[in-house]
């Protein structure tokens, strides 16, 4: 699944910003390599070997039919079946022997909705054996994306309805009972009663259609390969479907009707990355075919879903529509599509046991997305956002809220809230350090191995090590061990440097970077460093019981974690962060990124003076590489976001950020210049927005100039600037500009444009405006699935507003937001409060709606305030002392 991490929205409303192979068939065991110690919520006396379902949809009513027969292994005698359901009823349920024949009286069938389960208890215990479960249910289709879901959309023909379904983490019983576990793999028949002018899709191409007159049609898909019960996919609608091939493979995207050709891109794209995957982890790619499935609307917390040959992905992560979408989104559909892509092999075909090492999935996912974006379009320079990957997984990872990248889950809900950045960043920066420490051979090797291994099965965290380990010679397990099974981030410092003789020696010790906790007793890490002087070779060493000393060829300015492969904090002396300054050019483009976020973080945090970074930003050069000055200046703007209102302290440090800034916007320059490399066009639009966002009037009033002419004028808002024009004139709007807004959301017949005015309305810095954007969020004009989008996009610059409007109007907002996801997007709302206020007010909405079990995100969020209000009263005041001594010029 692709995650959605903070400010993903932010990214699609601007412009800026994862052989031989053992047989599928036969019966589903638990894995041995957790054997009985894997988690599971249900008994394990009966496990199912195939479901053979079949569901008839009622779209208009939003409720579906179903039918379904599990084959299934009884272990030991028992009473009693106990699988999963949600949201059915039973009408009929019978258990038959292997020969078709009722093997006993029909069952009692209750149903527990709170643990998610439906019973079938028999007057006598059934023996161990094989028999077929069979069974008729009813079930709901949603309006979010839980189960079967329906999404309404507007299109040139008019109103239209498609249903989808989205089972991660624990869905799919919402669609069938089943055992909704990662470690009951089983294979799925599946079919469909469906009207004869639409397009059904699952995991399988078509096996056989059947006419059933009346405008109906009978749709049944060949069967799956054995695999977990959340892969399983089904899509209904209006489609049209494009297809190549690659072997033997036939790859397609399915779009709504007239939007294939903005799909082109991500056919071709998947096309390439999978030549690349089946090369890389030298098993090919087992099913017959591979689609990529695209819907209208969205979701807060994921962008597209791996179903196993049916990937689903919302639109906007998808499509490329030509009036309105960008470079960044050319880059943005690669990659999603690259992390969809590497999960058919990591966590469709070998899967975790349980939720427990979900970041086997994912932060697997997120590395391949990374590693295989740069090696096959390299002219993006995406190579960089290993850097920003890693400052994401810090930030989580560095207050007391955190959690170890492999984590205990006991429920649903705590299932649910793992799809973190811990997960995500934290797993892939893992990754890519313990790559860089065995090498990249090796590392294939042992993927390969791990992949041949444990197909169609399931997996813990030290079969993936135990393969690299193996495949490298090379012991990584301790390591590996120190990094996901406890939380936090080491923080390495310099202690001293010193030369002679033409070699650099250092003396380093490790201590842990903390955002909340400065007198914390730090954890203890084995830590692979690797570090150079300017100009000299590499060198590396193991930190470990907390001390090392390293000899560096040559002397000079010297730099730890050299490549930035390593997750950790360096803590340097100032006289060494001073030389950076002075020798910045000299430096690699992706150590300049990692020393100024180093910087960044330990400034805020109070390990270095917050006036550091500063020193440090004044000193880059105006024709630095376009992702260094796109990350000044995403720290401009977030250092604007600790300020409150209007106050000279503010105009001030604007005046200092917009006078950096605008050389650089001058030198890039409003127009696309023939031939310019890709990095250039995505800071063109990143300044042009953050310059807006610091109220600069020279880039306020262009881009009120352009919107008003493009009436009469079509190059006044060429395509690489619309959004992030439209975005600058939708946050200073006035009440006359906003309808005007308004006007033009609501006539847009394109969902990709459609669901971005909506969003833009709700960016709005005017307070009065933003409450008429909570009011509209829960109404139906934006669609189902945006509501719950518009607020978030309200708390960005009203946090207090937004979560005190969403917590007043829960029985509004509920049916808007993913039902499994409810308890992090309420606390999410206030995490961007400088108002000590709100933690009583988080704390309170979570001891009255979250269960104590699933408090997390809430936890996490009361976190961030208590740091940024500690930014403010501690760091700020050095920002503004620094900014009062070197007045812009």
């Amino acid at each position: 699944m692709r995650h959605i991490l903070p400010c993903a929205i932010a990214l699609a409303l601007c412009a800026w910003t994862p052989t031989c192979i053992a047989t599928a068939n036969g019966p589903a065991p638990l894995p041995a390599t957790a054997a009985n110690s894997v988690t599971t919520q249900l008994p394990r006396s009966v496990r199912p070997t195939h479901y053979d379902i079949h569901v008839v949809p009622d779209a208009k009513n939003l409720r579906f039919a179903g039918h379904v027969a599990i084959d299934i292994e009884v272990l030991q005698a028992t009473d009693r079946i106990v699988l999963n359901a949600l949201d059915m009823t039973f009408p009929n349920a019978q258990l038959q022997s292997a020969d078709g024949a009722a093997a006993l009286a029909a069952p009692t069938v209750s149903v527990d909705h709170d643990v998610q389960t439906a019973t079938f208890a028999f007057a006598r215990a059934i023996a161990p054996g094989s028999y077929r479960l069979v069974l008729d249910y009813t079930g709901r289709i949603g309006t979010q994306a839980n189960g079967l879901f329906a999404i309404d959309y507007d299109s040139k023909a008019g109103k239209q309805r498609a249903l989808y379904t989205q089972f991660e983490n624990s869905d799919a019983r919402r669609f069938m009972p089943s055992w909704d576990e990662p470690a009951y793999k089983a294979t799925f028949t599946l079919s469909a009663d469906v009207p004869a002018g639409q397009m059904a899709v699952s995991n399988m191409p078509i096996a056989q259609t059947t006419d059933l007159g009346h405008g109906m049609q009978r749709v049944q898909f060949q069967t799956t390969p054995k695999m977990s019960s959340y892969l399983l996919f089904f899509g209904l609608g209006d489609f049209e479907r494009a297809t190549t091939h690659l072997g033997d493979t036939q790859i397609g995207v399915v779009t709504q009707q007239g939007k294939g050709a903005q799909a082109a891109f991500a056919l071709d794209s998947a096309k390439t990355i999978l030549a690349e995957y089946n090369d890389y982890f030298g098993t090919h790619y087992p099913l017959p075919k591979l689609d990529n499935v695209a819907a209208p609307g969205s979701s807060q917390f994921f962008s597209a879903m791996e179903n196993w040959g049916a990937i689903f992905t919302f639109e906007r992560a998808m499509l490329l529509d030509p009036a309105f979408s960008t470079q960044a989104d050319r880059q943005r559909v690669f990659e999603v599509e690259a992390h969809e892509m590497a999960h058919q092999w990591f966590g469709d075909l070998v899967t975790m046991a349980w939720w427990d090492d979900l970041w086997l999935n994912e932060g697997f996912a997120s590395w391949m997305e990374g590693r295989t974006t740069a090696k096959l379009h390299p002219e993006w320079r995406t190579d960089l956002d290993a850097v920003d990957v890693r400052e994401s997984a810090m930030s989580r990872d560095a207050v007391a809220t955190t959690h170890p990248v492999v984590q205990h889950i006991a429920t649903v809900e705590q299932a649910s809230q793992a799809f973190d950045s811990i997960t995500y960043s934290k797993g892939e920066s893992v990754i890519r350090m313990l790559e860089a420490y065995v090498g990249e051979d090796a590392w294939r090797v042992g993927v390969r191995d791990y992949i041949r291994e444990h197909a169609y099965g399931n997996t813990v965290s030290d079969d993936l090590w135990r393969a690299v380990e193996h495949a490298a010679g090379k012991p990584i397990m301790a390591i590996a061990h120190d990094f996901t099974l406890q939380p936090g981030v080491p923080l390495i410092e310099v202690k001293a440097a010193s030369c002679t003789n033409g070699t650099t020696t250092l003396s380093l010790s490790q201590g842990e970077f903390s955002k909340d906790r400065p007198e914390k007793t730090p954890l203890a890490w084995r830590v692979p460093v690797l570090a150079r002087t300017l100009g000299g070779a590499p060198a590396s060493t193991l930190v470990s019981d907390g001390h090392a000393t390293m000899t560096l060829q040559g002397c000079g300015t010297v730099v730890v974690n050299a490549g930035q492969s390593g997750y950790y904090r360096t803590l340097y002396q100032p006289g060494q962060i001073a030389a950076f300054g002075e020798h910045f050019p000299q430096l690699a483009t992706i150590d300049q990124l990692g020393i100024m976020d180093d910087v960044w973080a330990l400034g805020l945090a109070g390990r270095v003076p917050a006036s550091t970074w500063l020193n440090l930003a004044a000193k880059v050069p105006a024709d630095a590489d376009p992702q260094v000055w796109g990350d000044i200046a995403g720290s401009f703007d977030s250092l604007d976001g600790y300020y409150r209102g209007d106050t000279p302290q503010r105009a001030a440090f604007r005046r200092f950020a917009i006078a950096r800034l605008q050389p650089v916007l001058a030198r890039v320059g409003w127009e696309a210049r023939a031939g310019e490399a890709d990095p250039v066009v995505n800071l063109r639009t990143q300044l042009i927005a953050t310059l807006g966002a610091l109220g600069d009037p020279a880039v306020l009033a262009e881009a009120r100039r352009r919107y008003a002419a493009q009436a009469t004028d079509p190059q006044a808002m060429p395509v690489a600037l619309r959004r992030t024009l439209l975005g600058i004139v939708a946050a200073n709007a006035d009440a006359a500009t906003w309808d005007g807004l308004h006007a033009r959301a609501r006539a847009e017949t394109t969902p990709l444009v459609k669901d971005q005015l909506y969003g833009m309305l709700a960016a709005a810095k005017d307070p009065a405006l933003a409450r008429r954007a909570l009011d509209l969020a829960i109404t139906d004009e934006p669609g189902a699935t945006n509501g719950a989008m518009m607020i978030s996009v309200v708390s960005w610059r009203h946090p207090e507003l937004a979560f005190a409007f969403a917590t007043a109007h829960t029985a509004q907002v509920d049916p808007r937001v993913d039902s499994t996801s409810r308890s992090r997007y309420y606390p999410g709302l206030a995490s961007g409060s400088l108002d000590p206020a709100t933690i009583g007010k988080v704390r309170a909405f979570a001891d009255a709606h979250i269960a104590p079990t699933s408090r997390r995100a809430a936890d996490t969020a009361i976190a961030n305030i208590q740091y940024r209000i500690g930014v403010r009263e501690r760091a700020m005041p050095q920002i503004d002392a620094w900014i009062g001594s070197h007045p812009a010029r």
